[in-house]
């Protein structure tokens, strides 16, 4: 098994991907990492190594590669467009099937800006069998033109599993209701668990809002769907 940085090309531009690949040739199913503000850090990493150790080819963009190197950190999620980061994920599609293993079925799990991601890509890309949705903020807000991921709801194809805290402010407990209000009137498959005292972020373990119970119980909540959208399929 082996984990490493590679480079595809997206609109012309060079783009890093941090990829974890099983050394059999497969099939195996494949998942889509959508980093957080804090890059394809230590917590981005490691969600990289322990999905590529449940046996799945694991991908995850650098999504601030258009950015400048001396971009403020603080700013550089608000410099991202939808149509750019659609791009992005299509690219890094398009790079694992070049790879010598065989990817199939493909799902998406995003942290963060990446829950918001992970929301975005649902919508937009048909190839994707399951989106996991950890706290995605602003999914009501679009980058750039055109509609926000919350308003392109009814394109979604697959299902999706969120993870809330229940001390978010973005998204908030009212944010998740409107969303989840959304997509039962869509009759979109979804299935959205909040955690008590816990807040944003508390997946990441750098972090102080870190919470060992929900992010454990999380986790391992999103392995099962994941086994039960991509797994099993892979097998059948």
């Amino acid at each position: 098994m082996t984990v490493r940085w590679e480079i595809t090309q997206v609109d012309g531009k060079a783009m890093r991907i941090y990829l974890g690949v099983p050394d059999r040739p497969g099939p195996h199913p494949g998942v889509l990492v959508a980093q957080h503000a804090g890059g394809i850090d230590a917590q981005m990493q490691d969600a990289v190594h322990r999905l590529h150790r449940e046996g799945y080819v694991v991908a995850a963009p650098e999504l601030f590669h258009r950015q400048p190197a001396d971009a403020d950190p603080t700013k550089r999620t608000s410099m991202l467009i939808d149509k750019e980061i659609i791009a992005d994920l299509n690219a890094t599609i398009a790079h694992l099937k070049t790879l010598r293993v065989q990817v199939t079925p493909l799902g998406i799990v995003g942290f963060c800006m990446g829950g918001r991601v992970s929301y975005l890509a649902a919508t937009a890309i048909a190839e994707l069998k399951a989106a996991a949705v950890f706290y995605g903020g602003n999914i009501m807000k679009a980058l750039g033109d055109g509609p926000s991921p919350f308003e392109r709801s009814a394109s979604i194809q697959c299902p999706v599993i969120g993870f809330f805290g229940a001390e978010d402010t973005n998204p908030s407990p009212d944010d998740v209701k409107k969303i989840d209000a959304e997509l039962t009137r869509l009759a979109k498959w979804h299935e959205f668990h909040t955690y008590l005292n816990a807040g944003h972020a508390f997946q990441n373990f750098i972090d102080k809002r870190y919470r060992e119970r929900a992010s454990r119980g999380s986790w391992h909540e999103m392995l099962a769907f994941f086994t039960e959208h991509l797994k099993r399929s892979a097998n059948a």
